[in-house]
């Protein structure tokens, strides 16, 4: 059976972090954080929510689009590097929240590859008949794991969730085609100490510069696609050069590609669903069109697909 997506959902919290705000807290710039970054404002989730808690409303929105309900779900995958407690999972949280009482439950870590891990790992279970329906989400409280006192790592990071239904599709729409890797050797460009995300931007600029664009084409070519096929870009919105570049190398136009960066910074494992739902809410993802979804996180782990997006 071909899997596809069939519903999908976002949260985001409320409060707004500008770099205004950011001014005040730490030697930087409105100019320099846009310029470099490409950021105007984030989200922060309160002390009191939970990853567990956006996932929730996320996944409660992507049920709702997907016209399904908690019952039907048979396996429930959370990326989130930034989980309530080291157990249990926030998917068997959110199991318990949603009432899906007859679906496995379980989390993924991939970092800001994580909802690109979770999407593939659901469509394997789709295409061999052994599920109908995956619920599948990112979320991350990136705040909570924020050094404030890190200029060049506190300007980027921001909460929020985003969610999918993952199920059998018609003939020649959904998942066309992925790919998924991992280099080990790169894991002390990118981690998480005790407390804080430690971070060698230069060299996970060049890395993703590079892997963002290869990983597309890949995918486009093992789809048997051309670059003419491809309508709409979906990356990871952790940069807005490194999003460039990967536009540029699909030689695609700006409007084709998914922007979000600008209001809700990176957002890890949930930043390439909250762009979907955004792009899909503002018409610019039809019926029939194909898209490639591509991120790279901590790991160093990064994942790409080719879709063609409908039912």
């Amino acid at each position: 059976m071909n899997a596809g997506i069939l519903g999908m959902g976002r949260y985001l919290p409320e409060k707004v972090l500008t770099n205004f705000d950011l001014e005040k807290m730490m030697d930087t710039s409105d100019e320099w954080i846009r310029t470099m970054t490409g950021i105007e404002e984030r989200r922060i989730a309160s002390d009191d929510c939970h990853s567990s808690d956006m996932a929730y409303e996320a996944a409660k929105a992507a049920l709702k689009d997907a016209e399904i309900n908690a019952e039907d779900i048979d396996l429930i995958l959370v990326a989130t590097v930034t989980p309530d407690q080291p157990f249990p999972t926030v998917a068997c949280m959110l199991q318990e929240k949603l009432g899906a009482k007859k679906a496995a439950a379980m989390d993924v870590s991939a970092a800001c590859a994580g909802f690109m891990y979770a999407m593939i790992t659901a469509s394997q279970f789709i295409a061999t008949g052994a599920y109908r329906h995956v619920l599948i989400v990112g979320v991350e409280k990136l705040s909570s794991v924020t050094n404030w006192n890190d200029r060049n790592t506190a300007v980027l990071f921001g909460d929020g969730a985003g969610a999918a239904v993952i199920g059998p599709v018609s003939e020649g729409r959904g998942i066309l085609s992925f790919e998924l890797g991992a280099d080990g050797t790169g894991g002390p460009h990118l981690y998480q100490n005790e407390d804080h995300i430690v971070m060698n931007g230069r060299e996970v600029f060049k890395f993703a510069v590079r892997q963002m664009g290869e990983s597309s084409l890949n995918v486009i070519e093992k789809a048997g696609l051309t670059l003419d096929d491809i309508d709409f870009l979906v990356p990871h919105q952790a940069n807005i050069r490194i999003m460039e570049a990967s536009r540029e190398r699909l030689k695609l136009p700006v409007e084709k590609m998914a922007k979000t960066v600008h209001k809700y910074g990176n957002t890890s494992s949930a930043s390439i669903p909250i762009a979907m739902v955004d792009a899909y809410e503002a018409g610019k993802i039809k019926d029939d069109d194909v898209l490639v979804l591509v991120g790279f996180g901590g790991g160093l782990t990064w994942g790409a697909i080719a879709l063609r997006w409908g039912k």
